[in-house]
């Protein structure tokens, strides 16, 4: 079964249907009639410029742009200095799952609010330094599964499609008969540094 994240904007994808749901926090630059009732703080009838709400990122990304953006988004906490902190200190060890369950797709639409571009080099520190951690566990089966639940839902996926790769390798393996052999690279590598090896042992 192949990934089906999106990564973009998919109209049949449920998992950015999911990701554009979670709400970012945004200021409203302008007044707007008769939309009171997004603001429960308030009982009037339009909404005033200046209000502070959040709203999910699927309408945020409509209302932002254009020549009068109704909304200046900010970055959810997440994403913010003092998260980012501590994914550079050490991303493996953090429970992606409680930051967000759609931590890298969420931020992939995040990310073109940030101007200075951390909350994009943050992504891929994270992503590069929690890779190995998720091919170890998938290659390793007696791991403990309570780590599997600190994972985001890419990196869940990417467990799966390891484990079945692993557990479909191991199936041919004890069922094809064929003996694998080093490649010839392989072998003129080896005879290479044992003569190296005799020469050196030879001058000394």
């Amino acid at each position: 079964m192949p990934l089906r994240l999106s990564y973009q904007p998919n109209y049949y994808s449920i998992e950015d249907i999911l990701a554009t749901q979670e709400r970012t926090p945004c200021k409203f630059l302008q007044e707007v009639p008769r939309m009171g009732k997004l603001n429960p703080s308030t009982e009037e009838k339009d909404l005033k410029a200046g209000t502070e709400l959040e709203l999910p990122i699927w309408l945020v990304s409509e209302i932002s742009t254009g020549r009068q953006p109704v909304v200046a988004p900010e970055l959810p906490k997440i994403y913010k200095e003092a998260y980012r902190e501590i994914l550079k200190a050490d991303a493996s060890a953090v429970d992606l799952h409680k930051f967000n369950l759609y931590f890298y797709e969420f931020g992939s639409k995040i990310k073109h609010f940030d101007k200075k571009g951390d909350v994009h080099d943050i992504l891929l520190h994270t992503f590069i330094t929690r890779f190995r951690l998720i091919m170890d566990l998938a290659h390793n089966t007696e791991s403990d599964p309570t780590i599997q639940q600190k994972l985001d839902m890419l990196e869940r996926k990417l467990f799966k499609e390891a484990n079945v790769a692993k557990t479909k390798l191991n199936t041919w393996l004890l069922e094809s008969g064929v003996e694998l052999k080093a490649g010839n690279m392989v072998t003129n590598h080896r005879k290479r540094k044992r003569v190296d090896d005799d020469l050196f042992t030879n001058l000394f």
